[in-house]
């Protein structure tokens, strides 16, 4: 008689495993990134090759010094390096590019055990790092002339302006005639992505492409993207700042800044995010709510970083409360 070896549950056969994903996200990477290469210059492609490989070098190291199975098939690494990239402008210096892929591969993710151990987010948590040196974080303007140079100095001086949010930051004494160009091509320059900011932050129109990419392809599911935005559009509806009319300032927020890149590519992390669909709509909840927070109230003009990485730390507690009721048992 033919012996079976039965493993534990759940049962269940599919095409699908972590590296299949991890490609599917560079794939919906790859559109944000071609933009941001005709907007920024070559730049960028060394930038993106720059913290890919030392996200590479530092997990294999870790991973060989440690005696640790080699993990870098998972290709979770090099995810991880596309996205430090984005969060980051194109004038940021190699040196620092290094510092932050360390900062994300081994400090979040390999001291913690591993991919699907680390609590935040790598590249996000690496971003709030590299916060401290602010004044190498210079943002360019896009389709500068010349670009900027694949090595050596700039003069910041001829490129440098500042980002769409930082507009809004004294308010109080804007209004939407006062922004720098006319209100029709304020809101077309968001969209397509003809605006300073960080490099994955560009065009809100390839940002949601790679989305509904990921979404027809089953890697992530719309909730927390849909409850993420959906909670800022209807916050800063209800209460716009500086005399704007409610729709605009929502078009405005919606548009500018990381909201749309964190919502997609950021928050629905599998390893930092709940797996409960009533947890996952919490999430998403919870995360606008400090975004809108941390525009309005705090000294900086964004807050999606550390929004999603304040959520993340709550996310053992979101999947105890959005559990299932078992059969039989009662709520607690």
């Amino acid at each position: 008689m033919e012996k079976l070896t039965v493993s534990s549950s759940p049962h269940i056969r599919a095409s699908e495993n972590t590296r299949s994903v991890m490609l599917d996200v560079l794939i919906a990477l790859a559109f944000p990134l071609a933009i941001a290469v005709y907007y920024f210059g070559p730049r960028v492609l060394s930038l993106a090759a720059c913290s890919v490989i030392c996200c590479v070098v530092f997990e294999g190291l870790y991973r060989k010094l440690l005696k640790k199975p080699n993990s870098l098939g998972d290709m979770s690494a090099p995810v991880t390096g596309i996205l430090l990239c984005f969060v980051l402008p194109v004038s940021a210096p190699y040196w620092l590019v290094a510092l932050g892929a360390f900062f994300a591969i081994v400090v979040v993710k390999q001291l913690y055990g591993g991919l699907g151990k680390n609590f935040l987010n790598p590249a996000l948590a690496a971003r709030a790092f590299l916060a401290g040196f602010s004044s190498f974080l210079v943002y360019i303007k896009p389709l500068a002339d010349p670009y900027l140079p694949v090595f050596g100095n700039y003069t910041a001086d001829a490129v440098a302006q500042a980002t769409p949010l930082s507009y809004l930051k004294d308010v109080e004494k804007l209004s939407i005639e006062q922004l720098p160009v006319t209100e029709y091509d304020w809101f077309k320059n968001l969209f397509l992505g003809q605006m300073p900011g960080s490099i994955g932050e560009v065009s809100s129109v390839l940002l949601l492409m790679g989305g509904l990419y990921l979404v027809v392809r089953r890697v992530i599911t719309p909730r927390i993207p849909a409850a993420f935005i959906g909670t800022v559009a209807l916050l800063t509806f209800l209460f716009p700042r500086g005399g704007i009319e409610g729709f605009e300032y929502m078009r405005y927020n919606l548009l500018s800044g990381g909201l749309i890149l964190g919502a997609v590519f950021m928050a629905t992390d599998y390893a930092t995010s709940p797996i409960t669909p009533r947890g996952q709509w919490v999430y998403g909840v919870g995360c606008g709510l400090l975004t809108v927070f941390f525009r309005y109230f705090s000294a900086m003009p964004e807050g999606v970083c550390y929004a999603i990485l304040l959520m993340n730390t709550l996310v053992w507690t979101l999947d105890k409360i959005g559990a299932p009721r078992r059969f039989g048992r009662r709520w607690p």
